[in-house]
């Protein structure tokens, strides 16, 4: 029988995604196949930057990643040691660049359930809009190997809306297929967190016991003028699904 293979960090590649993201991915395997196994140190932060040829910033975003998850510990002075062979907690998905967004659909499938005219009182008021003004809606859920991550209601202004159809969203990531269709460039978004429990309808939709806890953010996209071009409105269930921040 051959013995375990020691980890031996892989160099990354922008082309395959955020760096950080391909650390932590290469690290949780390592700890999974028990390369690194519970009890024993990772190696230093700097011999892991090496290894991957990356910086030092992205090693210590890829290990908080992997902290934040349950699968290691973080030491003043010393390196990381490992505290669990898989994830304990759902993966947090950072929301600090645009990057990032599109980083958390990875792998993610968008089914569209409809498209056309929804009047919506918040998106009306955040738009500027009288209440009872019609918006472009389209919603769907969002899924991972067939099972549902989030449900998903985007609105668009009228301007906006008006020139779009169900066929123009082709992509997981909505506002890239608004760029691409409207020529418009999305310049950041400001993103909302709450907490809500599941009604009857989300529980379906969900897969998940109706009162159970869902997380929502909404998430307003502006162009460089300041301009609001969608508003996204995701109700993402609470055991697959976590949010981190970075402040500087």
């Amino acid at each position: 029988m051959n013995a375990t293979r020691p980890f031996a960090p892989r160099r990354l590649s922008r082309a395959g995604g955020p760096l950080y993201r391909q650390a932590a991915a290469q690290l949780r395997a390592a700890i999974g196949a028990g390369r690194i196994g519970v009890g024993a140190d990772l190696p230093t932060e700097a011999a892991l930057a090496a290894g991957f040829g990356v910086s030092l910033i992205t090693i210590r975003h890829a290990l908080r990643e992997l902290e934040q998850e349950g699968m290691i510990r973080k030491r003043a002075a010393k390196a990381a040691v490992v505290v669990a062979s898989a994830p304990s907690q759902p993966a947090a998905r950072p929301l600090n660049s645009i990057e990032d967004v599109v980083a958390a659909t990875s792998g993610a499938e968008l089914r569209i359930g409809s498209f056309g005219p929804r009047r919506s009182a918040e998106a009306a008021a955040i738009f500027g809009l009288d209440a009872g003004t019609e918006l472009h809606c389209l919603r769907g859920r969002l899924l991972s190997d067939g099972a549902p991550l989030s449900e998903i209601t985007i609105y668009f202004p009228p301007e906006i809306g008006a020139r779009l159809s169900r066929t123009d969203f082709d992509d997981v990531v909505v506002f890239r297929s608004v760029e691409r269709r409207l020529g418009i460039r999305l310049h950041g978004a400001r993103i909302t967190v709450t907490a809500e429990l599941a009604d009857a309808a989300l529980a379906r939709s969900l897969e998940i016991e109706e009162g159970g806890p869902v997380l929502v953010s909404r998430m307003l996209w502006r162009d460089a003028a300041g301009a609001p071009v969608e508003l996204t409105i995701a109700r993402h269930r609470a055991d697959r699904y976590s949010l981190s921040y970075d402040f500087p």
